[in-house]
């Protein structure tokens, strides 16, 4: 029988406001990261805005985000600023103990 290797899921903290379309492309860069380094990325700003409204449904989506925050081993927080929306997403990392990874540049 093949032995499956474990990947670990991580939390990819990211911005996504203000200049989407680059934090998109950045988003993506973060999540290739991390499975490069034996993960399975979780990147819920690259799932949920595809079908969702950011403005009407943005509470749902960020209690989406909560919970599959909560699947995941690590939360790998990127870049140098923390914009509101990762700032509650660290909060509640932190309230729950969970390991969380500074990473400033990925090239």
């Amino acid at each position: 029988m093949n032995k499956t290797k474990y990947y670990p899921l991580v939390y990819i903290c990211s911005p996504f406001s203000g200049d989407v379309e680059n934090n998109v492309i950045k988003a993506q860069k973060y999540s290739r990261y991390a499975l490069d380094k034996g993960n399975i990325p979780i990147a819920p700003h690259l799932l949920f805005p595809q079908f969702m409204s950011d403005e009407k449904e943005r509470r749902l989506a960020m209690h989406f985000n909560y919970v599959l925050l909560g699947k995941c081993e690590e939360v790998w927080v990127f870049g140098d600023n923390i914009s509101p929306g990762m700032a509650e997403e660290l909060k509640i990392a932190e309230n729950r103990n969970m390991k969380i990874k500074y990473i400033k540049e990925v090239v």
